[in-house]
């Protein structure tokens, strides 16, 4: 092959890779705005209280865990949680094994203000994807779990 068609290809490689994460990008700001309108509340905290709500955490999880499961650093989950116990959604524990640990639990009222949310959010995403075939969303979430795990393994290291 010749530079010139590695290069060719090389620019068409870029630009549909460049697609693929702008059109991310804007998925994600309208994710953002959308679910503050139609649901009052920013995905961060959407996430947040459904990684709470689950069974297997009635009784807290980790700090460290729940910015491992969530994907966000610990600054911006702290900043979160601050908002969140403000407003009696949640509340951070000592560790019963390890008590310099803490542990995020959700509420009481946190847990009827998740329930309160269901309704809508199960609203949000019959219209959300409308059109999409249950192989659809399966294969979608197969990219995405790839499109996440080939930026975990992502390292730009400086030329030499």
């Amino acid at each position: 092959m010749s530079n010139e068609q590695v290069s060719s290809q090389d620019a068409n490689l870029y630009a549909i890779n460049n697609r693929l994460v702008f059109r991310l990008f804007q998925l994600g700001n309208t994710l953002d705005r959308m679910s503050s309108k139609e649901l009052g509340v920013s995905p961060v905290h959407w996430a947040v209280l459904g990684a709470l709500s689950r069974e297997q955490v009635r009784e807290g999880m980790l700090f460290s865990d729940l910015t491992e499961y969530l994907g966000v650093s610990r600054q911006n989950l702290d900043g979160l949680l601050k908002r969140l116990e403000r407003d009696s959604h949640v509340i951070r524990l000592a560790d019963q094994q390890d008590r310099r640990a803490k542990k995020v639990m959700l509420t009481t009222q946190g847990h009827v203000f998740w329930e309160e949310l269901q309704l809508k959010i199960y609203e949000f995403y019959r219209q959300t994807f409308e059109g999409f075939l249950f192989d659809d969303k399966v294969t979608f979430v197969h990219f995405l779990n790839k499109l996440n795990n080939g930026m975990k393994n992502t390292h730009i290291s400086p030329k030499e």
